[in-house]
């Protein structure tokens, strides 16, 4: 897990690369053939680089997005009428019967299928209209770490270059660089907070809410600590409950709109006592993770990045074996 994820700068240097042609001339034709809607397809980790995608898309392009539930179409065999909208596919494997299910059925019934995929070769990129490659290669670990990243990536340059956000490629073109310097930061100070922990909140909001669901999944599969992962403005409702004393939450926040809400809900859980872990802000009496400053949508990438090595360190502190969760595997055959 510690080298795949560390390969991710290499990795999304050259995913930009090799996908600069074939993202512009997609972005082109999105452009002039405009979707009704947008709806995303994943599952696990993919399916937290889906609820990033959702927020980008809709604050930068203003298309409607949404989550299709792959049960729908694998279990209850109904799919909606997507004349008309595109179904955004991300899967590192490409194979699981259920995500396959649902975007046949989708391109049945008139969905564009993009597919932002690892295996070139599988059945999802066979099915796709439109395949951006992830070029993560070889991911032995069950945790995934650089096809995140990757994933995160393409739905980046796919949304730059469909809105000619020149700002935005350009943060994309430094990414590289700025991932290497986030894998380097020193996020031990949480494992004193963590590594005794039995159950902990991540949270994150906007475009921060997809690294939150994804750090809270990998605290689960790699340190086997039950992590529940809000949106800030969730935890504010019944969450907050159960937040007492030294009860641990990891905040991420990024520099945009949603960074004011985050930081004045740290201050006050660090006023109720909670053991608050914040990267992306300053907050008094919170433990400050140390985070890279970028453009506000390259943020959650470093943050995530980051979060890996932490994770890692956590897994091997609390006595497990990062790269072989038990009752896990690779593919997961969900039917």
């Amino acid at each position: 897990m510690y080298g795949e994820a560390a390969q991710a700068p290499a990795v999304v240097r050259a995913q930009l690369a090799a996908n600069a042609g074939r993202v512009a001339r997609l972005a082109e034709r999105l452009r002039r053939s405009p979707p009704r809607a947008v709806v995303t397809c994943a599952r696990g980790s993919s399916d937290h680089a889906a609820t990033f995608a959702r927020y980008l898309i809709e604050t930068r392009l203003g298309v409607l997005t949404s989550s299709a539930a792959p049960s729908v179409s694998s279990v209850y065999e109904v799919t909606p009428d997507l004349v008309g909208a595109v179904m955004i596919a991300i899967s590192q494997s490409g194979a699981s019967p259920d995500l396959l299910a649902a975007v046949s059925r989708a391109r049945s019934n008139g969905a564009r299928i993009i597919a932002l995929v690892n295996a070139e070769s599988s059945p999802l990129a066979q099915l796709a209209d439109d395949l951006i490659p992830l070029g993560a290669g070889a991911e032995l670990s069950v945790a995934a770490t650089k096809s995140y990243i990757a994933s995160l990536t393409a739905v980046v340059h796919l949304v730059a270059a469909w809105a000619r956000d020149a700002g935005l490629a350009a943060a994309l073109a430094d990414a590289p660089a700025a991932l290497a310097r986030a894998f380097e930061l020193d996020w031990s100070a949480a494992l004193a907070r963590l590594t005794a922990a039995d159950n902990l909140y991540v949270i994150g909001r906007g475009l921060g809410l997809g690294i939150a669901q994804e750090a809270a999944l990998k605290l689960k599969e790699t340190c086997g600590l039950h992590a529940e992962a809000l949106s800030a403005a969730e935890l504010r409702h019944g969450p907050m409950a159960l937040v007492r004393a030294n009860f641990p939450l990891l905040i991420f926040t990024q520099d945009d709109e949603s960074r004011a809400g985050v930081v004045q809900l740290a201050g006050e859980l660090v006023r109720f006592g909670a053991a608050v872990l914040i990267a992306g802000a300053e907050v008094p009496q919170a433990t400050v993770l140390p985070s890279e400053t970028a453009h506000p949508v390259i943020e959650p990438l470093l943050q995530a990045q980051s979060f890996y090595r932490l994770v890692n360190a956590l897994s091997l502190e609390r006595g497990r074996d990062p790269d072989r969760p038990p009752n896990l595997s690779k593919v997961t055959e969900t039917l």
